[in-house]
């Protein structure tokens, strides 16, 4: 069953959320001072994209001792599946054939990414049969 479709997110607030899936749990206040210092983005515009995020439901948030903690709704893994879904289906046209030449003529695959590439291949080849 694929996930439930969330509402489409702009490039900044991909940007913060990919942030929020690596250091999650973690507060307003450490996402801005990394975009501060990355980007010069101030606090409140941290604050109203990481509130964005929460009512579109891609992030909740805890209480802990005063201060809200933020983390994603989805695993890491599964939110990138479904942000990589939407792209190819909304920018795409559902057609994976453009994303495939990127990937062929993307010279900056390491072997790792050409490693799990083939296995998925692999394991697309063992769902035909």
């Amino acid at each position: 069953m694929e996930p439930e479709r969330l509402p489409n997110i702009g490039r900044a607030e991909s940007e913060i959320l990919r942030y929020i899936a690596d250091h999650a749990p973690i507060s307003v206040g450490e996402v801005a001072g990394h975009f501060a210092e990355k980007r010069g983005l101030v606090r409140t515009t941290i604050l109203n994209v990481m509130e964005r995020l929460r009512q579109k439901g891609y992030l909740v948030r805890k209480e802990t001792k005063g201060v809200f903690q933020y983390s994603p709704k989805q695993k890491k893994g599964d939110l990138l599946k479904s942000m990589v879904r939407d792209f190819v289906e909304d920018s795409l046209g559902g057609s994976i054939s453009p994303f495939v030449a990127y990937l062929a003529e993307n010279q900056r695959l390491s072997d790792k990414e050409l490693a799990e590439l083939k296995q998925i291949l692999g394991e697309i080849k063992r769902d035909e049969k």
